[in-house]
Order: structure tokens, then C-alpha cells, then sequence
């Protein structure tokens, strides 16, 4: 149900706790204790876990209370600090960090308000913010300071509200280059300075009307930011797919609308920012959207009927789509090979270092069902491999040789990347990229990032090996501080990618 990577290249996954017990046990004997738990009071098995990509192994981590559709995002030292849940969870902060014999640290009750379906971001100073929830319409910062020891009002998530819908539920959010904040909610956007706690520009309306956050679920990224030198850097925004307004209460009646097929694309820094609307080849609610080293972005999972929760969607969608954001309009979306399982409700999506997309998860049941619904609880992993991993493009395939992985830098300092390509290399057409690896959960990618990075000529410096001289973003507005994968990308081909920290 929710999966971050970590720069130790694990990924911690987690669904819920009260689901009865799961099919792995708790090491050594280890039960929980909790006696609000609404299925099990005792409960011997592992909710989490710590998945090893190497080895395609997983280690039993323990959660105390109930993680049931939270929020989370790497601190800037490489933890994941995770939100909220549900029940005993609600105001939890818990924290993991990346080693192989950690586990997760239940902070206590260091909420204020309840967060359940709440959105995370990392900030220029490194503090998470905490932004809206069942039932709240406001924000709250972690850590905390005396200044900032409460709960902010946001009127924005009251006004975005349905009645009996919600369809405003792990709002999108992005930092945007100038320190603030674009959230996307139901079919709206506005600017926020969560500073002053004002709005500070209202987008227009997404053309059509429709909702596109949870539970009619569709997904959206920041595209990659590029021309960081420049006065001022463009940032756009894509948001895909979703269901039609009405379609929750419709689907739990058992009618199933078709999901949308649209994406509206917006310029956010633009002084008079204007949506222009796209039609993707195939209609999709509960999407991923994940960009991908080459600046692409894959939209996978979901459903073409009916919306997230209890059952209620139909259709899987097996097809994934590739999405070029520097194509013409009209010549962006491609359809990739298609898979067999269903990935529908609770289903999730992360890039890892090796340019492959985990997948995983799928469980539109109350509890764990394998038999006997239209949809099993599915347990299995899946990688989906971009058509840059073929086998045929290995000769243009860049090797990082230096800087080592986990590579610390700051703002602004200049880096040379060493790097082999076995084949004729085209010096026009490298690039270098760092994406901040993003919190995935309910068609919501947290804090996912992409940098192209300011670099100058590529230098020849041995027999099939040649360094490039990149250039760091210089602020924390372009950049939160934390860990990055860093590709060099040769003709749409990324290497393998390393480690960075800024800070």
C-alpha cells in the first residue's frame, strides 16, 4: 500500500495493521501488543517490511499502530519520516532509517491533528509539511518550534470538499521554484505561501471540471526542471487521469463510470498560467506517474471504471504508457508492453537505481482476500523494465566511474562525473539528471523530484571514457536538502545511478 526507497537502495513497504495477521512473522518470537487494534490484539506477523532489490529479499520490520493510508518523506540525513494512519495511528510520527538492523521508531502522538489521506512535502530548510487529511483542512509542520507548534487553517481543502465524494484527499503537492507551495486539489490549484499561510495565486479551473484526487485518483508529477542557471526557471505540472465527478457514490451502488482519459498540463510560474489538456491513448483511475531517469514519465497501474476503495472499480488497466513531456503535443504518449496481474486499488510504483519501476501490491478487499472476489489480495512483485534497458542500447549505456555512490555536495559547488561508454558517444546528447526518490501511495508519488542539471562540454579523457562538469542547483527552493539519484544519460539512455546528497 505505501513504498519509499531508501539511499541504501531497500525499499520499505507497509499496508495496514488491522487486516488480521499477514503470511510473514515477526523474527525472534516478537508479537505486538496493542489492545485498540481493531482485528488482531495480539498479532505475531510483520505489517512492514524492508525489501533488498539485490537479493529480491525481504526483512519483517514492526509497526505499533495503525499506518492504514498514511504519508511520509525522506528527511534530509536519509529516513523516512512517516505520518499519520489510522485508529491508534492518527497523530503517530514514526521514523526509519536506512541500516540493516534498523526498525521502525514510534515518535508518539506528535501530531496535532488527525492525518488520515494527507499529502507530505520536504521544504528548503529540511522540515516536512503535513497538508490537509480526512476531515482536516488545515497543515502542521514536523519537526516542530515554539513558532510553529500548531495547526494552520487551509479554507482551500474545505471549499475543494464533496459532499459524500471528498475527491480532494492526498491533495497533489510541489514545491515550486520560488519556495512556495502549488496544491492541487479535486479540480484546482492554487500557490501557497505556508510561511504567511496566504494564497498567494488561484489556477484556473482544469478544463472539464472533474476531480482528480483521491477517491476518484488520478496522478500527477512535477515534470523535470531544467535551465537551473537561468533568471527564472519554468516549472511545469502534469495531471492525469481520475473519474468523472459522481462516480464514487455511483460505483458503490454498483454503477461503474468510465475513468477519465485526459491530462491537463500547466505552466506554474507562467504569469497567466493556462491548462492545455491532452488525451492519453488509454482512460485510467489510480495511476502511478513516475519519472524516469531519461526526464519521461511512466504512467502504470489503475483501473478504466469506477474509483478507489472497497471493490468498486472494474477494468483493470494492464497497459502502461510512456509519456514524452518534450514531444509535440500530440505525440507524447506511448503504449508499453502489457502485464497480466490487476494492479487496482492499494496498488504502488517507485523508480530504483538501476532505471527499472517496482511494482507492487493490489488489494481492493477489506481484508486479506485470495479467493472468492473479482480481485484478490495480490502479494506479488513486479519490475517494469523502460525500453532504455534493452539489451541492444547496452554500447551507448553510460558507466558512472566517479564520484563514488553516497557523494555529498552543496548548493551551488561544481562536481566532475567521470563516466565509459563502449560505443561511438554523442557529446550533444548527454545530459545529466538527479531525482529525488518519492513516497508512493494511492496514485500519489510525495516529493518525487527531477533536476537536469547545468553542465558544460563533455571532455574526452581516455579510451571510452570522458568526464562532464556539472553544476549543482544552488537552492534549497530548486533542490530540498537530502539523497538523490544521479544518472548521466546518453541519446535517452541513463546509467545506472548513484548516490548524492546536498545539503
Amino acid at each position: 500500500m505505501h513504498m519509499q526507497l531508501l539511499n541504501n537502495d531497500r525499499v520499505i513497504m507497509y499496508d495496514r495493521t488491522d487486516f488480521g495477521a499477514s503470511n510473514i512473522s515477526l523474527p525472534n518470537g516478537r508479537c505486538r501488543n496493542n489492545p485498540n487494534d481493531l482485528a488482531l490484539k495480539v498479532d505475531c506477523t510483520a505489517h512492514s517490511v524492508e525489501y533488498d532489490v539485490s537479493t529480491n529479499s525481504v526483512r519483517p520490520l514492526m509497526v505499533q499502530t495503525d499506518v492504514w493510508c498514511s504519508s511520509g518523506s525522506v528527511n534530509a540525513d536519509g529516513s523516512l519520516v512517516q505520518t499519520g494512519g489510522f485508529n491508534d495511528g492518527e497523530r503517530m510520527v514514526r521514523v526509519v532509517k536506512p541500516c540493516n538492523t534498523c526498525d521502525w521508531q514510534e515518535m508518539g502522538s506528535n501530531l496535532i491533528q488527525s492525518r488520515w489521506y494527507s499529502t507530505n512535502h520536504i521544504l528548503p530548510d529540511g522540515r516536512q509539511i503535513i497538508i490537509g487529511g480526512r476531515k482536516a483542512f488545515n497543515y502542521e509542520f514536523y519537526p516542530k518550534t515554539a513558532s510553529t507548534n500548531n495547526v494552520f487553517s487551509l479554507p482551500f481543502l474545505q471549499q475543494t470538499n464533496n459532499p459524500r465524494e471528498e475527491n480532494n484527499l492526498f491533495p497533489f503537492v510541489f514545491l515550486n521554484v520560488d519556495g512556495n507551495l502549488f496544491i492541487f486539489a479535486n479540480d484546482r490549484a492554487i500557490l501557497f505561501d505556508y510561511k504567511v499561510n496566504k494564497v498567494v495565486k488561484t489556477y484556473p479551473q482544469i478544463p472539464g471540471g472533474d476531480p482528480r484526487n483521491y477517491p476518484s485518483s488520478g496522478s500527477a508529477v512535477l515534470l523535470p526542471l531544467k535551465n537551473l542557471r537561468a533568471q527564472t526557471v519554468q516549472a511545469e505540472v502534469l495531471v492525469c487521469g481520475g473519474a468523472p465527478r459522481g462516480s464514487y457514490p455511483k460505483a458503490d451502488k454498483g454503477e461503474f463510470i468510465g475513468a477519465l482519459n485526459t491530462c491537463g498540463r500547466i505552466t506554474i510560474t507562467d504569469p497567466n498560467p493556462q491548462w492545455t489538456v491532452e488525451t492519453m491513448p488509454l482512460a485510467r483511475t489510480m495511476g502511478d506517474m513516475v519519472i524516469l531517469p531519461d526526464g519521461n514519465v511512466l504512467i502504470i497501474n489503475g483501473a478504466a471504471a469506477g474509483t478507489a476503495g472497497w471493490q468498486i472499480a472494474r477494468k483493470p488497466v494492464l497497459s502502461p504508457v510512456i509519456y514524452r513531456p518534450d514531444n509535440p503535443l500530440g505525440s507524447r504518449f506511448e503504449v508499453q508492453n502489457s502485464n497480466t496481474i490487476p494492479r487496482m486499488y492499494h496498488s504502488t510504483a517507485v523508480l530504483l537505481r538501476d532505471g527499472r519501476v517496482l511494482v507492487g501490491g493490489s488489494n481492493p478487499n477489506e481484508f486479506y482476500n485470495f479467493t472468492g472476489v473479482l480481485f484478490p489480495t495480490e502479494l506479488s512483485l513486479e519490475a517494469f523494465s523502460p525500453s532504455y534497458l534493452d539489451p541492444e542500447s547496452s554500447n551507448l549505456r553510460p558507466q558512472i566511474i566517479s564520484p563514488a555512490s553516497r557523494h555529498k555536495t552543496k548548493y551551488g559547488k561544481s562536481v566532475n562525473i567521470r563516466f565509459t561508454v563502449s560505443g561511438l558517444l554523442n557529446t550533444d546528447l548527454v545530459k545529466v539528471t538527479m531525482v529525488a526518490p518519492g513516497f508512493n501511495t494511492h496514485s500519489n508519488t510525495m516529493n518525487q523530484r527531477m533536476l537536469v542539471l547545468s553542465s558544460g562540454k563533455v571532455r574526452r579523457i581516455g579510451k571510452s571514457s570522458y568526464q562532464i562538469n556539472l553544476i549543482f542547483p544552488n537552492s534549497g527552493k530548486l533542490a530540498p536538502p537530502g539523497y538523490y539519484m544521479l544518472f548521466v544519460v546518453h541519446q535517452e539512455i541513463p546509467s545506472e545511478g548513484i548516490w548524492i546528497k546536498i545539503q
